[in-house]
């Protein structure tokens, strides 16, 4: 009993010196600690904090993931939603590091001096598509299709850049669609045309490529149609922060981007 007592308070021992050991700092967005290795040597450990466009789910993630294989104790969090909706969170004090926006007006409502300790720059452009179930049961051909009192159509919140695009395509086009829904971002207007609640959308060209054989691409003419300018801003200079942003702008991320449907800068 004498030996098994002894042992446990040295396993407590040792419990109270790893924890004394672990020292955290956290600054803005991104955090960074000092953790013990299996063989008791320190390893810094960061977490960057990304807040990016809906519409750039795919080549981000994969991007996240192929950072955080490179350096080892570090996390990339990410989050999707509105580039609306995320500049306003970030204005508004919502921790971040790094910001990649569907359109340019969302830089309008981050802080004045958002980039003065970064950087901006634009890593991918995109065009706009209508998107249907793969077997194109409204038979849509064209934006004049869309005006079909028989066709249901979806597409993103007026207020958020896809629906902005979006209204502005048609409204060149002197269409005026059926509308049936508009939702809060391109994934979940995207979401309805692939389980069958739409006949179709107006969405990214790249969310029909990301969504492969789950829908059906229908291309606007160029005359019809607009472009998006895809920035990418920096907020501070911490090394990952920096680091990641490199990896997005390189030839990888180029790479990535490209194959997720979007257009060279």
């Amino acid at each position: 009993m004498t030996r098994l007592r002894a042992r446990a308070a040295s396993r407590l021992r040792g419990g109270v010196v790893a924890t004394l050991l672990l020292a955290t700092a956290v600054t803005g967005g991104c955090t960074t600690e000092s953790r013990l290795t299996a063989g008791g040597a320190p390893q810094r450990t960061s977490t960057v904090t990304v807040l990016a466009a809906a519409s750039l789910t795919d080549p981000l993630t994969s991007l996240a993931r192929q950072y955080e294989r490179a350096h080892d104790g570090v996390t990339v969090a990410l989050s999707f939603g509105s580039s609306t909706t995320l500049a306003q969170q970030v204005a508004e004090g919502a921790p971040a590091d790094v910001v990649a926006f569907a359109g340019t007006p969302a830089l309008d409502q981050l802080p004045k001096d958002a980039t003065d300790q970064g950087g901006r720059a634009t890593i991918a452009r995109n065009t706009m598509e209508i998107a249907t179930p793969p077997d194109n049961p409204g038979g849509v051909r064209s934006l004049a299709d869309l005006a079909r009192p028989d066709l249901d159509v979806v597409l993103c919140a007026s207020t958020v850049p896809c629906g902005k695009a979006a209204d502005m395509v048609l409204s060149r086009a002197g269409i005026t669609p059926h509308v049936v829904s508009r939702e809060v971002d391109v994934k979940a207007t995207l979401a309805k045309v692939r389980l069958g609640e739409a006949d179709a959308a107006v969405v990214y060209h790249s969310d029909v490529v990301s969504a492969g054989d789950t829908v059906k691409g229908v291309v606007i003419p160029t005359a019809q149609n607009t472009t998006l300018d895809y920035p990418l801003v920096w907020l501070n200079t911490k090394p990952d922060t920096t680091g990641f942003a490199e990896l997005v702008r390189g030839t990888e991320g180029r790479a990535a981007l490209t194959r997720a449907g979007f257009l060279a800068p």
